[in-house]
């Protein structure tokens, strides 16, 4: 009789589910919880935008007589009305002559220094980067008289300026804003730069690409994406800036579209769904470049958050 000698066997190995790449998933219930806490804040910030879109489309008799929680008294010549009584058709052409060149001049002048920062070490690389973010921590107001008195004493071409200087002029809100921006464009594209691989560089050394080479044809198309996520805050931030435009235009026909809101005021009273109706006029050209850039925009953000 022959015998077998039993063979040990390994217990079974339990793996573990692989985690997922994309973040920590959340049970059932923590889930439910964090979409009904994240709905009621997106409500809670969304409800005046919506009801003030909702009241744009009411008359302003039959909010006041039932009240603005009320529903009914439709119309769309609160949009009519705001358009020619504001003349958004002068004042937007106004924002878009300052909003595209200020916009476009301070992601030119900020990359520049941002490649210089990022692909050059020197002594005084940091103290540079903190000269261009001191315009960002001093408040426009405590700038505002020496501003006023520089631009109206700076000449200019009457061909450029009505009142030969800077004031009352395009120019002046342009280079406001390009230098108040310049800041924070040359930090974030800085820092973006400062990811790309330093090898691509010797390489393009080797091959004798100038200086000017590599930040136009190698280091420009690779920050694209950061170039998109800044020209869309820049855009909102020039496009609804207020302060600078009363303060450096004096006259009406050059003011900007956020300035123009103050013609639907009236003497005694003021039609708040007149006010509504050209907020949201004035906030569409805003969304308009939100949407189209809102995937350059989200890359723009994450990309390279990983990097390093």
């Amino acid at each position: 009789m022959t015998y077998e000698t039993p063979v040990a066997t390994a217990p079974p190995v339990t793996t573990a589910p692989p985690a997922r790449s994309q973040g920590i998933a959340l049970g059932r219930r923590r889930g439910t919880v964090a979409t009904v806490i994240m709905a009621l804040l997106a409500l809670a910030w969304l409800f005046p935008l919506l009801w003030a879109l909702v009241n744009s489309f009411r008359e302003y008799d039959y909010t006041q007589a039932n009240g603005y929680l009320s529903f009914g008294g439709w119309t769309f010549s609160n949009y009519v009305d705001a358009w020619t009584r504001a003349d958004f058709g002068l004042h937007m052409k106004n924002s878009l002559l300052v909003t595209i060149p200020a916009v476009l001049l301070t992601l030119w002048l900020s990359s520049m220094v941002a490649f210089v920062l990022a692909r050059f070490s020197y002594r005084f690389n940091l103290t540079l980067l903190g000269v261009f973010l001191a315009a960002n921590l001093l408040p426009p107001q405590a700038l505002l008289i020496p501003v006023f008195r520089m631009f109206r004493q700076i000449p200019v071409p009457y061909f450029l300026s009505d009142s030969g200087s800077l004031l009352n002029s395009f120019w002046a809100l342009i280079l406001v804003n390009t230098a108040f921006q310049m800041g924070f464009c040359t930090f974030v594209l800085s820092n973006y730069m400062k990811t790309l691989p330093y090898e691509i560089y010797e390489s393009a050394e080797l091959d004798g690409a100038s200086v000017w080479r590599q930040y136009w044809q190698l280091t420009m198309p690779l920050v694209r994406p950061a170039l998109a996520a800044l020209a869309t805050l820049q855009v909102t931030w020039v496009y609804n800036e207020f302060f600078w435009a009363t303060v450096l235009i004096q006259q009406g026909d050059k003011l900007p579209v956020t300035s123009a809101l103050n013609n639907l005021r009236g003497q005694f009273f003021t039609d708040t769904n007149l006010v509504a109706a050209g907020s949201i006029i004035v906030a569409l050209p805003v969304l308009v470049v939100f949407f189209a850039l809102q995937k350059q925009f989200v890359s723009g953000l994450t990309l390279g958050s990983t990097k390093g």
